[in-house]
């Protein structure tokens, strides 16, 4: 088209435009020396007139500031009004210059401004100053003979006639300068309104000539567009008669009807589609007939439907689908993410596949069947929340146009769907409201009787109430003289128990120093005792014995004191379980026979029937009780019987008095020396024996009983006593069948001892025993093995880690004589340095924990991590005998943990263990 063109619009318009422009050049070039002339006059009103009229209203702004801020500082003596005096005071001598700069071709004026400076200066000296310093001063009296006098009003009212004239003076300058321009500019605008009207005829000429051939078709295309915007006929057509732009814009006007067309007839579509949907009344008659106008509208033959609900994507609707086929009909339910429906269903966004495979999908008919080629998943939407999923397919891709009509039917179809689960939920909650609200007709006649009587019962409240009142009111001065003393015992609670930690940090660290030298001096005395190459005559066995049954002594002091700092760091745990009763007896007669063998006594334990099976208490701690209970009764017993019955009885319930409650009781008694009544409360102290003579003779540091009682306190139940002097005593234990509610805390046992370790052995006498007794002794130290045990032990390697040369040596004493092969090193680096060199290889390791540099923790992680190690038994040997000193062997990675000082047949029977493991694995 553009070649047959000769003379287009742009061509017209652009010659017209060229002549116009050569005509305002030739204006442009008569009215510049004009405008150039009028600028200059106009600068100097725009600058020096008005920088007059600013400069002199600045002066007069900084004049009032000034007085202002001193007003405002006199009335309140707020430093803050001053800010506005001292600025202006600061800014008025450099707008004043200024000023007299601007006006140095108008003498007068000068003058004038002259005499404004100096009222201004007179009105600063006796008014603004002066009052300022004043009230500074503080002097009242004289602020309120200035504010009377006010001599500063006289200047003022003289500054701003003063300033008036000035500016008025300046006002009729500028007048007169304006008026002058505003003549020069009447006669230039003249001359261009005259050469306006020369152009003005020529450009019409040139109009008229030019738009001849642009109206006619213009108006066609306004008519046409304004049939569209009244609803007319959008089937008419401009009819194009030329070959230029115009031309051009009648066609693209054509292309909008076509548009317009199109877009009606969608959005009647859409329209139809929401009338319909607004129909349905479940969500299965909706889909269905969603997919129905889809299929209608888009020609797609095939489509299924999922609703989100319950976090599931379930099939509720379909469009020509083969019933009897699972696949044709897609999946029953699917998950998020599952698939391309559930993706989509997650992203919320339209996925498509083209060039589907032969057969992916088979559309059938009466006639045959075909496979879709395409396959498009849209995502129903409501509120940003996806609701819904419809998988379409068809023979050919869709199209952008078909795919957006789908999305605005979406659109439309979510608030439909919301809409229709909506009202099925409200119709659900109405019918259930129904329901409930029969019931509830039925309840308020019964509240309206219930209502009646508690009518009666609230005046008998009301005087309850009143009497409560009178109650609170002393409860309220009672509560806050108890908070002062929580608060009072707080702080001491504090303090105690900061002191309790440094002594129980004390006692653990002397612990150990004391264990450490027993270890090696029991282990030593032991084999000297046993005396099995017949080095030392019988009185020094004697005297090896004693050796050994003192440092148990010291040993059982140790295991006292540490009990003791365990208590006063509340740190001690129970753990209750089932206790069988019936095996008390045999346990009872392994650690007792033999004593009541030795002292010649009897010793008989009776269980009286009916006796439960068993009972939920703290195993460990019963023993403990019953052990220093009858360890006590053959201390103190020398001739007669010593005799342990358990029996279930009856109590009263310390928290209900006319209540009962079943009980077993553990009764201990003997026909010893006896308790005076006087004395039977205080054996129950701390450090406290009946008498010095009886701790002289029998020994003892008077902590049993009193960690006895305190230890029946935390199971739940308590220690009774009775006694005649010569005759012997009866010690009974009262523990509760069942466990009630939480333990007894250790704050609630006040001052009460109790312990963590065993209590320790039977209390041995002081006195030292005749030679036959001493024997006995000898021979139960004598260590007995099989000849298997031997051979297990024979040519073993075993690797002693220790820092004390002392328990190094003992060790190595003792475990030699049964034929093991002993090494040692000194420290944890000197251990790890051994085996990794790799020719040794022991079957045990005996680990000390505290040793300094690298201590036993840190060697046996380093053993079973580092050298992968983890076949070799470790048994860790400390001084510490704290509970959570074994959890942390185990888990650096020790196989077993025995605490100082050391039994040589605890470690005998430890290393039996793991020796018989190990040759069992093998």
């Amino acid at each position: 088209m553009s070649k047959t063109r000769r003379f287009t619009i742009r061509s017209k318009i652009v010659l017209g435009y060229l002549v116009v422009v050569l005509l305002f050049g030739v204006v442009l070039l008569i009215l510049s020396a004009q405008i150039d002339v009028l600028q200059k006059e106009n600068d100097f009103i725009s600058h020096h007139d008005l920088d007059v009229h600013n400069l002199t209203n600045a002066i007069e702004k900084n004049v009032l500031d000034m007085e202002t801020g001193q007003r405002g500082f006199m009335l309140t003596g707020k430093e803050s009004y001053l800010e506005p005096y001292d600025q202006g005071l600061s800014e008025w001598n450099s707008n004043y210059d200024q000023l007299f700069a601007l006006i140095s071709d108008n003498p007068a004026q000068q003058q004038s401004l002259q005499n404004i400076k100096s009222h201004i200066n007179r009105w600063i000296e006796i008014a603004g100053e002066r009052s300022v310093q004043l009230k500074k001063e503080g002097d009242q009296d004289k602020v309120l003979a200035f504010f009377q006098s006010d001599p500063g009003k006289t200047e003022i009212d003289l500054l701003r006639s003063q300033l008036a004239t000035f500016r008025n003076t300046e006002i009729l300058l500028t007048e007169a300068r304006v008026t002058d321009l505003a003549e020069r500019s009447s006669t230039l605008l003249t001359i261009m309104y005259t050469l306006w009207g020369l152009i003005a005829a020529l450009s019409i000429a040139a109009a008229f000539i030019v738009s001849g051939n642009i109206v006619r078709t213009l108006q066609e295309v306004k008519q046409t567009i304004s049939d569209i915007s009244k609803g007319g006929n959008l089937k008419q057509r401009i009819r194009v008669r030329t070959k230029d732009e115009v031309a051009d814009l009648g066609h693209e006007t054509n292309k909008l009807l076509d548009e317009v067309q199109e877009q009606n007839r969608v959005k009647d579509q859409l329209t139809g589609v929401a009338t319909l949907l607004q129909n349905p009344t479940t969500v299965e008659g909706l889909s269905r007939l969603f997919l129905s106008e889809l299929a209608v509208m888009l020609e797609i033959p095939y489509s299924v439907l999922y609703h989100w609900k319950d976090n599931r994507l379930l099939r509720v609707a379909a469009y020509a689908g083969d019933g009897e086929k699972e696949r044709s009909l897609g999946k029953i339910s699917l998950a998020p993410g599952e698939g391309l429906v559930g993706q989509s269903a997650i992203e919320q966004r339209v996925l498509r596949m083209n060039d589907l495979p032969q057969n992916y999908i088979r559309i059938a008919s009466g006639l045959g069947h075909t496979s879709a080629n395409s396959l498009t998943v849209v995502p129903i939407l409501f509120e940003g929340k996806t609701i819904a999923v419809v998988e379409l397919a068809s023979m050919t891709p869709m199209s952008e146009k078909s795919l957006d009509l789908i999305k605005e039917l979406a659109v439309i179809f979510g608030v439909s769907l919301h809409s229709t689960v909506t009202r099925m939920e409200l119709q659900h909650l109405y019918d259930e409201s129904q329901v409930l609200n029969e019931e509830l007709q039925a309840q308020s006649e019964k509240l309206q009787l219930q209502t009646e009587e508690m009518q009666s019962q609230t005046e008998e409240l009301q005087m309850q109430t009143e009497e409560l009142f009178m109650l609170n009111e002393r409860l309220e001065n009672q509560k806050g003289a108890a908070e002062n003393t929580a608060q009072e015992l707080a702080v001491t609670a504090d303090q105690l128990r900061i002191s309790s930690g440094y002594k129980s940090e004390f006692l653990a660290n002397m612990s150990h120093e004391l264990r450490t030298p027993l270890n090696s001096m029991l282990i030593l005395s032991e084999i000297l005792a046993e005396n099995k190459h017949h080095h030392l005559s019988g009185e020094e066995q004697n005297y090896a014995a004693v050796i050994h049954r003192s440092g148990k002594d010291l040993l059982n002091l140790i295991n006292d004191i540490l009990d003791l700092s365990k208590v006063e760091a509340g740190q001690m745990e129970v753990e209750f379980d089932d206790v069988y009763l019936d095996t008390l007896p045999e346990v009872m007669n392994q650690y007792f026979l033999k004593t009541a063998e030795q002292k010649k006594i009897d010793f008989r334990i009776q269980l009286q029937s009916p006796l439960p099976t068993t009972i939920e208490t703290d195993e460990m701690r019963m023993h403990q009780i019953l052990r220093n209970l009858l360890s006590n009764a053959f201390k103190f017993t020398s001739e007669g019987e010593v005799a342990l019955t358990i029996s279930q009885v009856r109590l009263t319930d310390p928290e209900h008095a006319d209540q009962e409650t079943e009980v077993i009781a553990f009764s201990v008694s003997d026909t010893g020396i006896g308790i005076a009544e006087d004395k039977l409360l205080q054996i129950f102290e701390a450090f406290k024996q009946a008498d010095g003579a009886t701790a002289r003779k029998y020994g003892g540091t008077g902590l049993g009983l009193s960690i006895s009682q305190s230890l029946a306190s935390l199971l739940g139940g308590s220690i009774s006593a009775t006694s005649r002097l010569g005759q012997g005593s009866v010690f009974t234990l009262f523990l509760p069948l069942y466990r009630k509610g939480q333990e007894v805390s250790q704050e609630e046992q006040g001052s009460r001892l109790f312990v963590y370790e065993a209590a320790g052995a039977i209390a041995e006498e002081r006195i030292l025993p005749s030679s036959p007794q001493m024997e006995s002794e000898r021979k139960g130290m004598e260590i007995l093995l099989t000849p298997l045990e031997e051979s297990l032990f024979r040519g073993r390697q075993i690797l002693v880690v220790d820092d004390d040369i002392r328990n190094v040596y003992a060790l190595a004493n003792a475990l030699e004589q049964y034929g093991m092969k002993v090494i040692s090193a000194q420290n944890g680096t000197e251990c790890l340095e051994m085996l990794e060199q790799g020719g040794l290889q022991p079957d045990v390791i005996l680990m000390d924990i505290m040793m300094p540099e690298l201590d036993g923790y840190e060697t046996t992680r380093r053993i079973r991590e580092h050298l992968g190690l983890t076949q070799i038994p470790i048994i860790a040997l400390t001084a510490k005998a704290m509970k959570e000193d074994r959890e942390k062997c185990i888990a650096a990675g020790a196989t077993d943990y025995l605490s100082k000082p050391l039994n040589i047949k605890d470690v005998l029977s430890r290393m039996k263990l793991w020796m018989s493991q190990e040759k069992m694995e093998i």
